[in-house]
């Protein structure tokens, strides 16, 4: 059962950024499947390793546009990204160390932050990124 499903709500109409954030819940959903599943530590481990690097390359893709385009909010923006490359960070180094299970309540907040994050921050930079001819 996915915990995100994609719709249009979430797109910011710039097609490159649709396809990662498409792949964003889609890990998502992977990490959801294998914890309700009980898989392994390790596959686990693997999942939440390809999550974060995924996001990273998707946050700099993002905060390349924002800087070729001078988007205004960019600094605050980025802030939320290098804020939530640390939590993920800091929970993947718990779970590693056997200090924390996966739980709904991180796989809670892996969805909320995403889908906030995409419909709220994101949603702001799409018509000024838009205007500037990206699509």
């Amino acid at each position: 059962m996915a915990l995100i499903n994609w719709d249009n709500s979430l797109s910011v109409n710039i097609s490159d950024i649709d396809r990662q954030h498409k792949k964003l819940v889609e890990m998502i959903n992977e990490l959801n499947d294998a914890m309700r599943q009980g898989k392994g530590k390790e596959a686990v481990g693997t999942i939440i390793n390809n999550l974060i690097s995924y996001t990273r390359t998707h946050f700099t893709n993002e905060e390349n546009y924002f800087k070729q385009h001078n988007y205004p909010d960019k600094d605050a923006h980025i802030k939320e990204h290098e804020d939530f490359i640390n939590k993920v960070s800091d929970f993947k180094n718990q779970y590693s160390q056997g200090k924390i299970g996966l739980t709904l309540n991180v796989m809670d907040f892996l969805s909320s932050w995403l889908t906030k994050h995409i419909k709220g921050t994101d949603q702001k930079y799409s018509a000024y990124l838009n205007s500037k001819g990206v699509s």
